[in-house]
Formats: structure tokens, sequence, C-alpha cells
């Protein structure tokens, strides 16, 4: 018997917990990642089953995350491992019957979306607005995408800093530089409207959200577009501004 836990948010802590003994820049991202983020705990309306933990490891430390999971008492998918170690890699917790996700470097599906030196910037998990980011960065969002999406929304202001709030500038700075991310991410930001009497919330509950998603999309416009965003727009949807990644048995 292994040490994991059966209780993934308990065991997502454990993880990080263990990873900041050894030194490894991990961090985790997906829907356990905006539970563990909601300070009074995750509203009923957002509550969803979790089939999977995903992490992110920085550049450069495929070869100590594998050594890491391995000690934890994960089993690694050995052959997927070999050839795509360098971005990704794949453990099971046998016991539970669950799927461990580790991206390296950065974020790409959809789009890519940078972390660097802001990978460091939260002890557990990637900052709120990078965790944003990847929730709204899919081209067809599917149910856990938009609980997630709202519950963020919901729990957490939209501000000019990290930590609690949500950080307009850096999405706004992101979505300037980058056409397609913009195109996508500003349309899921405003499909989520449409969303919001799907779940059981007070009044005052969508209101909170539904600012929340003005207050931001207002930032991302305000923000001056780079040349490259320029001509990318010229150009618009005549050519595909999104990738189509190959998912195995789940993502973030």
């Amino acid at each position: 018997m292994s040490d994991i836990r059966a209780d993934m948010a308990e065991e997502a802590l454990r993880v990080a917990g263990e990873a900041e003994r050894e030194g490894l820049a991990l961090r985790l991202l997906g829907g356990v990642a905006v539970r563990l983020r909601a300070k009074n705990g995750l509203h009923p309306a957002f509550e969803r089953p979790y089939a999977d933990l995903d992490w992110i490891v920085a550049r450069g430390k495929s070869a100590g995350a594998q050594r890491f999971f391995e000690a934890l008492g994960y089993a690694p998918q050995k052959r997927f491992n070999t050839i795509y170690g360098k971005e990704r890699l794949l453990f099971f917790d046998e016991e539970h019957g669950r799927q461990v996700d580790v991206l390296v470097g950065s974020f790409k599906m959809c789009h890519a979306i940078p972390l660097g030196e802001r990978l460091a910037l939260e002890p557990i998990t990637v900052p709120l607005a990078e965790l944003l980011l990847t929730k709204l960065q899919i081209i067809e969002l599917n149910e856990k995408d938009v609980r997630d999406a709202l519950a963020l929304l919901y729990d957490h202001p939209v501000e000019d800093e990290d930590g609690d709030s949500i950080n307009s500038t850096r999405i706004a700075e992101l979505c300037a530089s980058d056409w397609g991310l913009w195109r996508t991410f500003t349309a899921n930001l405003d499909s989520l409207r449409g969303h919001l009497g799907r779940y059981a919330l007070s009044e005052e509950g969508r209101q909170r959200v539904a600012k929340r998603v003005e207050k931001l999309q207002g930032r991302i416009e305000e923000e001056p577009k780079t040349f490259g965003w320029k001509v990318r727009s010229k150009i618009g949807e005549r050519k595909r501004w999104y990738d189509l990644p190959e998912e195995v048995e789940g993502g973030p």
C-alpha cells in the first residue's frame, strides 16, 4: 500500500508539500487547483468529480519529475514518457484508478500559455490568471471547463495583481500579443454569461460573476495590441487560429 490519499485535494496538497521539500518547482493545474484556491470552499453549484491530477514542472526537470512521482508510488506510463517526456509525462495511481498528467516547461493545448518565472509565483498552483487562461483557451468548452471558469470568477476578484486576485493585466498583455488567444479567450469569456443561469446561484452571485467578466473584457480591450496582433487580425478566421492537440485520456 502506498501513501497516496484517496481524496484528490488531500493528495494534491501532499504532493505539493513533498515537491517543496525536494526543491522541485511543481505546480497544480486543472479542476483540483480551482477547488484548492477557493478560500471559503467551492460553491456547491460548481462541484464536480475529478478524474485526474494535472501538474506542470519547470523546463529541464522532466527526469527529476519522473523520479519524484515514482518515489511517491505512482506507476509511469513508460512508453509514453520515453517518447514525449521532454514535454509531457503520464503516471497512474493504480490503487485508486487515477491518472496524473505532468506538463514540462509550458502549457500547450489549443493555445500556448507561457509561464516562465511565474511558475513559482504561487506555492501550490499556477497563478489565478494562468489558471483561468488554461480553462478558457479551449476552442470548445465542455461542462467541467465552464464550471471551473465560473468558480474562479465567483471566488476571486479581477484586479491588476496576483495573489488571491485574477491578474487582468497579465491576461490582457497575453491576449494583446496573440490574436488567436485573444479570439478564443474573449469568445469563451463572453459565452460564460449565457451559462450563468444554469447554476443554482443567488442573484448577487450571478451579478458578481457578470461584473467580473465585464471588467476583464474591458481590461483586455483597452490594452494596446502589438504589431503582430494587428497583422494577424486582418486575416481573421479565414485561417485557423488554434491547435487541436491530441488528448490522452483527458486533460487539465
